[in-house]
């Protein structure tokens, strides 16, 4: 069963940095028309969308910010509870 657990937090770490990628990448317009970038954005919109307009300050959403910060929480638990079987 800790194999299962382990190979879910593995998934789940490789999600954590497609979504670092995503919002790194969201700042260069050229990159935005590329296959591979709309592929990453349709992997990890789902979840950012959650947050999508909670925290924009004028022209500035730290929305994404807000997602990453709440995964990071999520998984650095879910991290301890694998490591504690």
């Amino acid at each position: 069963m800790a194999v299962v657990f382990e190979f879910i937090l593995v998934l789940l770490q490789i999600y954590y940095y497609m979504l670092i990628a995503t919002i790194l990448l969201s700042w260069f317009p050229d990159l935005r028309q590329t296959g591979w970038y709309q592929s990453l954005v349709q992997l990890t919109q789902p979840y950012l969308r959650l947050f999508r307009g909670l925290l924009v300050f004028g022209q500035l959403d730290f929305t994404p910010i807000l997602g990453f910060i709440l995964y990071q929480f999520g998984l650095s638990a879910f991290q301890a509870f694998v490591s504690s079987l």
